[in-house]
């Protein structure tokens, strides 16, 4: 076994970066169908991986750097959010809850659905819906536990561990093909006519050039450092009670409050493409970390019926964003954009969210409500909805706890 340390990993997820930002340069189908880069270097490693690890030989990598990259990352979509942009966005939000909710509750029926016309238990439908897929690793770990110890379902574990890696693979693959497909349908703003240059705002286009000193840089930075002191105290505090929320929620939060608090009081002007830079810099060593750590033999040994539950819910992934999210938000270019993030954290996390919908804005131009609407909801109102979803499925009369 090879066991790469703090630094060893860093070199490596760097690399992962790097060698995604190739492949995606070079082959054409990844730039044709807007795949991420991280979701592109990262998966190359993950199979060779899968290779050695045939041979017996495993790598390990450290990844203590990955929830702190993932905090700082939220803490910035919270500092790029200010409430007169919310304000302006509150009806789209709105919207776009609905479809988010919608998709839940189909998740569920569909795993439900599908596990007992396999024969298997309820319980392992559930999982393989929106408890592991819009919910993520952290969402189906709590799950997983809850159901082997109050329903006495065996491996609910390593089911929901295998899942939610299934569902992170997945909505990094499908958002890019969704969004290329939805596109050749509309207009693309600014396509054929003359615009005056514009400066990026927040996540939109991550390799627009941007201008930092180093100053400013230590002052963003230390608004980062304050949300994820702040939104890890808060955590603490809320832990045991009923309005407790993951780590990241609290630490966004913060973010918002902090901005929102400087800029009413006349202290503080965030820099927002400061804080773009620095949160995509975080996203994408996040991701690279995420994916080449993925244990793809888990999901080699996925049952087949579970397999074939989780590949049909991608399918309807699909379909949802097409037929449903595309055309309930308009049926525009931002709705095209809505829709491949929806693809990201519907199937996998928030983060794999962003950088789908950075794949089709750095190629087709920026999306402002994009990158308003799905950091907000996907970050923070699909875990409370999530949860009242999960609940009132339980309460259905086949789930009888032990």
């Amino acid at each position: 076994m090879i066991q790469l340390d703090f630094y060893g990993t860093l070199v490596a997820a760097s690399l992962v970066l790097l060698l995604g930002r190739g492949l995606v340069a070079r082959v054409g189908f990844m730039r044709s169908y807007n795949i991420p880069e991280p979701v592109a270097g990262g998966l190359v490693v993950a199979l060779l991986l899968l290779i050695l690890r045939s041979f017996n030989i495993e790598v390990r990598f450290d990844t203590s750097l990955q929830t702190p990259l993932m905090l700082a990352f939220f803490a910035t979509i919270g500092l790029s959010a200010d409430f007169a942009s919310l304000k302006k966005g509150g009806r789209i939000v709105g919207i776009f809850l609905l479809a988010v909710t919608g998709l839940l509750v189909v998740q569920n029926a569909m795993g439900i659905g599908l596990a007992t016309m396999l024969g298997l238990d309820p319980l392992m439908g559930l999982l393989t819906g929106s408890i592991t897929l819009a919910g993520g690793h952290g969402t189906g770990a709590a799950w997983g536990t809850a159901f082997s110890e109050n329903y006495g379902l065996a491996s609910a574990s390593e089911l929901a561990m295998a899942s939610a890696t299934f569902g992170l693979v997945l909505g990094g693959l499908i958002g890019g093909p969704v969004a290329r497909l939805l596109i050749k349908r509309v207009e693309v703003p600014g396509c054929n006519q003359q615009e005056a240059p514009r400066l990026p705002k927040g996540f939109e286009q991550p390799n627009k050039e941007r201008s930092i000193t180093p100053f400013s840089f230590i002052e963003t930075l230390a608004l980062i450092a304050v949300s994820l002191l702040a939104g890890s105290l808060l955590n603490g505090w809320l832990q045991g009670t009923a309005l407790e929320l993951p780590t990241f929620v609290c630490v966004l939060f913060v973010g918002v409050i902090l901005r929102n608090s400087l800029s009413a009081l006349g202290l503080y002007q965030v820099f927002e493409r400061e804080v773009s830079v620095l949160g995509n810099v975080s996203l994408s060593l996040f991701l690279a970390i995420a994916l080449m750590s993925l244990k793809l033999w888990d999901l080699a040994a996925l049952a087949l019926p579970i397999f074939i539950i989780l590949a049909a819910q991608a399918l309807v992934m699909a379909l949802f964003a097409i037929f449903v999210t595309f055309r309930v938000m308009g049926s525009h270019y931002d709705a095209a954009v809505l829709a491949a993030g929806h693809c990201g954290f519907g199937l996998g996390a928030t983060p794999t969210a962003i950088a789908n919908m950075q794949a089709v804005t750095q190629r087709f131009g920026p999306s402002q409500i994009a990158f308003l609407v799905v950091p907000m909801v996907g970050a923070f109102f699909i875990d409370i909805i999530n949860v009242i979803v999960i609940k009132l499925y339980l309460a259905l009369p086949f789930f009888v706890a032990v």
